[in-house]
C-alpha cells in the first residue's frame, strides 16, 4: 500500500491526538492545530484508545474527509475519551496506562459488483476498512480489526453488520451500501512513548 504520511506526519499526529485529550480532560481546553500542509488538507480520521493490557477504552472518528486533517484529529481524539456512548469517559489518571493509536483514512468508496457474493472477494484483510450503509443504519470498521480479530472476509462483514445494528447477513441485501477505504496508522508503543507505524500483513 503506497505510503501518503510520512513516520514524522504520525508522531505529530499522534502525539497532537494525545495532547488534545490532556488538555480536554485537564482544563476543558480545545487545543488549535499549529501545523499547515497535510494537516490543512480535509482527511478522514479515527482516534482509537486503549489500555495497556489491550482492551479498548474509546474509539470515535470521521469517515470522510470533512475537517482539515489537523481538526479532525483533535475532534476525534477528544470524542473518543469523552463521547464515546460505549465506555465512561476517560479521566486524567486513566492516561499514564493508555495508548493512542491514530488511523488517517483515505476516502470511503462505494464497492460495485455484479454478484454480492463476490463482495467478500473483493475485500482484502489487512489493506481495507470497511462501511456497510442502509437506510438510517451504518457500521465501520477499521482495516487493523480484522487483522487483530483474525477475521476473514465474510466474518469482518458480518461483524460490521452488525455494528451497524442490523442482521449479521445485511450485508448481501442490495439495498445495503459497502464502501471500502485504506489507513495508514500510527501508535505509541507505551503511554507517551515513541510512535510508530502499524504495518498489518495483508492477505492477498
Amino acid at each position: 500500500m503506497s505510503q501518503e504520511y510520512t513516520d514524522e506526519d504520525g508522531e505529530i499526529a499522534t502525539k497532537m491526538a494525545r495532547r488534545a485529550i490532556e488538555e480536554y480532560i485537564d482544563i476543558k481546553l480545545v487545543i488549535k492545530n499549529s501545523y499547515g500542509g497535510k494537516f490543512v488538507e480535509k482527511r478522514g480520521v479515527f482516534t482509537t484508545l486503549t489500555t495497556v493490557s489491550g482492551e479498548l477504552r474509546g474509539c470515535i472518528g470521521f469517515p470522510e474527509p470533512v475537517y482539515p486533517l489537523g481538526e479532525a484529529i483533535i475532534r476525534s481524539a477528544i470524542a473518543a475519551a469523552v463521547n464515546d456512548p460505549r465506555f465512561p469517559p476517560v479521566t486524567k489518571g486513566e492516561m499514564d496506562n493508555i495508548i493512542v493509536e491514530v488511523s488517517l483514512l483515505t476516502k470511503p468508496v462505494l464497492l460495485n459488483v455484479k454478484n454480492r457474493e463476490d463482495i467478500q472477494k473483493s475485500i482484502v484483510i489487512g489493506r481495507d476498512g470497511i462501511i456497510v450503509e442502509r437506510g438510517g443504519y451504518s457500521g465501520l470498521l477499521l482495516p487493523q480489526v480484522a487483522v487483530e480479530e483474525k477475521m476473514e472476509a465474510t466474518e469482518f462483514l458480518k461483524s460490521a453488520c452488525w455494528k451497524a445494528g442490523m442482521e449479521p447477513d445485511c450485508w448481501e441485501d442490495p439495498e445495503t451500501s459497502i464502501y471500502t477505504f485504506t489507513a495508514e496508522i500510527f501508535h505509541e508503543v507505551e503511554p507517551r512513548g515513541p510512535v510508530f507505524r502499524k504495518i498489518l500483513k495483508v492477505e492477498k
